[in-house]
């Protein structure tokens, strides 16, 4: 045989073969790094099935492709709201191809990031304890705790473990809240009202349950150094106010008859805008699969924690009658608290 001719036939299935190669390496860059394997803690919520759909939906794209569900533990209390849905929800997942385990441990095994989404925010800290101390990335769902002390207590051990950790509602990135961040006609935001359902669960502070929502928004809009809380509570509504820092004043309305929607009003230095309730759970999720991807939280620790004194102080303003309540001493208190859970 001649060898030249042997010798073109290798270089021709070389080249063949190198640029097949190529042509999976170019595939599997294009498809991008494999999903994080999420799990999550806590089966009792609505949350669970719809953040389930959005993640593991197979058209998913940009930040909400980062992660997959690929397991969850139900936990579960005594709460109504979590012992009567609790199964249901498993179920939901179970359906959606994710595995059910037994405990957090392990849970911790099969997965890179976890979401804690037990509806009974007084067992938060308990269950966030061994995800921190694993150094898994952790997302919160409202409330982040039961107590202020608590989500003290779990914000400190991940700092400590140097643990990524975020919580919020999705209210703070609905579009119409978004906007009115941008809103170039309004100026500067001197002052806000936000509203909402505002139904409450027993055994934590009032707002905890559902007032977040609306005191999130207010926050987002407002930023943090509010300085005093004063309550109002009637049949119908709650209506919070808070002075910040400079005398701004931000305004939650909390609604539990008639008609409940979410909304608000940015009181600017050029104009005045209103934002309705836009946009549902894709918005949150979207900033969820950044945050697992970047590290990077979206909403600070020393916000959640003001929103959480600003909640705790409305309480205390309800015991005494109503009066303007100071945060610091509400948060000093807490922190003493939290020390000991810690320690």
């Amino acid at each position: 045989m001649n060898p030249s001719f042997c010798s073109g036939r290798n270089h021709w299935f070389h080249l063949a073969l190198a640029i097949a190669l190529a042509a999976d390496v170019a595939g599997v860059l294009a498809a991008g790094p494999a999903p994080l394997r999420a799990g999550m803690i806590g089966l009792d919520t609505s949350h669970v099935p719809a953040f389930a759909r959005i993640f593991n939906n197979p058209n998913a794209t940009g930040d909400l492709a980062v992660i997959r569900i690929v397991a969850g533990y139900p936990g579960g209390t005594d709460l109504p709201d979590s012992r009567n849905r609790v199964k249901g929800f498993t179920e939901q997942l179970r359906h959606m191809g994710i595995e059910i385990v037994d405990t957090i441990p392990a849970l911790l095994d099969t997965v890179d990031v976890v979401l804690l989404e037990s509806v009974d925010g007084r067992i938060h800290l308990q269950e966030a304890t061994p995800v921190i101390k694993a150094g898994k990335p952790l997302f919160i769902d409202k409330p982040v705790a039961g107590s202020l002390a608590d989500a003290l207590a779990i914000y400190e051990l991940a700092k400590r473990r140097h643990v990524p950790c975020f919580s919020s509602s999705s209210l703070r990135f609905s579009p119409g809240i978004r906007e009115l961040l941008t809103n170039e006609r309004l100026g500067t935001i001197a002052g806000a009202d936000t509203w909402g359902p505002c139904s409450y669960q027993p055994g934590t502070p009032d707002m905890f349950f559902y007032g977040i929502h609306g005191i999130e928004a207010l926050y987002t809009l407002m930023g943090t150094g509010c300085q005093t809380v004063a309550r109002v509570q009637a049949r119908d509504a709650d209506v919070i106010s808070g002075v910040w820092k400079g005398g701004r004043v931000g305004v939650y309305r909390g609604l539990r008859r008639n008609k409940e929607e979410f909304g608000a009003v940015a009181f600017g230095t050029k104009g005045i805008a209103f934002a309705g309730k836009e946009g549902g759970y894709e918005e949150l999720c979207r900033e969820i699969g950044k945050f697992f991807r970047t590290r990077q939280p979206p909403v600070t620790a020393e916000e959640t924690l003001e929103i959480f004194a600003f909640m705790e102080a409305a309480d205390a303003s309800k015991r005494q009658g109503g009066i303007p309540v100071e945060l610091e001493p509400i948060m000093a208190r807490a922190r003493a608290a939290a020390s000991q859970k810690l320690n």
